[in-house]
């Protein structure tokens, strides 16, 4: 059984020739995608060479062990059986056009066309100004991509409901530095947020990664939440018996605001009234002032 967007995956690379190199299939499925008419099947984040999916990758590793995909790490071939895969007949006609309109636009061209296309993707790239030799007006797109250093200061997110490199955007418009997973057990069915993926995937955006296990919830606690009542005893008791022994969690963060950064508190639920964090949030406000009042992204 494959989704959609792994067939999307397949069928392009046909349209491509079958076999195409790794930078060059990034940045044409960033364009494919951003073509789409429909909801691009692939998000993308600022990455050492542009615009990246850490999703398309995850699933070229799926598409590798069901024999669709040869295992080859610089380049995106496919199998016999991976080519026998059918994809609706205009998927198959919009793969082929879009195929044509690049067909002559590849390595360093490609990534260049890219970076003036879509500049934030081009806002953390190693090698815009050796591609971009010249082109001012798009080296200046970049610049102007590029946030202003954010004031120091807290926030919160869930990842509920986001794709990892969603989720990471967010982070980067918001100007975080430092990632805080108040999860006592960071581990997720979604791809993208158990701790190791998480980690990598906010360094590679550069944004460090902490984990305060100290200051979750054990998951049988977190059993029959049906209503908002329910939430709030839940809290109540959390912020009463558990957080209030947790100073030292809380004084390491604030810690982290007073040298500069701007943190971000992690766990699952999207609606920050339905999650621990904001007690966390909350407690850290009221211990420590204004410094601590949390934005919810």
């Amino acid at each position: 059984m494959l989704f959609e967007r792994q067939k999307l995956i397949l069928a392009l690379v046909d349209a491509l020739g079958g076999d195409i190199g790794g930078l060059d299939f990034q940045k044409l499925l960033l364009l494919y995608c951003h073509e789409a008419e429909e909801a691009p099947a692939y998000e993308f984040v600022p990455y050492r060479f542009g615009g990246f999916s850490f999703t398309s990758y995850a699933d070229k590793r799926r598409l590798i062990e069901k024999g669709l995909l040869v295992d080859e790490d610089r380049a995106w071939k496919l199998t016999p059986a991976g080519k026998a895969v059918t994809v609706t007949e205009s998927v198959r006609t919009r793969m082929n056009r879009f195929s044509k309109r690049y067909s002559g636009l590849r390595g360093d061209a490609l990534v260049a066309e890219t970076y003036r296309r879509h500049p934030y993707y081009a806002i953390r790239s190693e090698i815009a100004e050796r591609l971009l030799t010249g082109d001012t007006a798009t080296l200046n797109a970049i610049a102007a991509a590029r946030l202003s250093k954010s004031s120091p200061g807290l926030c919160t997110i869930g990842y509920e409901g986001r794709s990892l490199e969603g989720y990471l955007n967010l982070l980067i418009g918001d100007g975080v530095t430092v990632l805080c997973d108040v999860r006592r057990n960071p581990l997720s069915r979604k791809y993208g947020f158990s701790k190791s993926t998480l980690m990598n995937g906010a360094a590679g955006v550069g944004i460090r990664y902490v984990h305060l296990p100290e200051l979750g919830i054990p998951s049988e606690y977190r059993r029959e939440l049906k209503t908002q009542a329910d939430y709030d005893a839940l809290f109540d008791a959390y912020a009463r018996e558990r957080l209030s022994k947790q100073e030292h969690a809380l004084t390491r963060i604030k810690g982290w605001i007073e040298k500069g950064e701007r943190v971000a508190l992690t766990c699952y639920e999207r609606l920050p009234e339905q999650c621990h964090r904001t007690c966390v949030a909350t407690a850290l406000e009221e211990r420590f002032g204004t410094a601590c009042t949390p934005k919810h992204l």
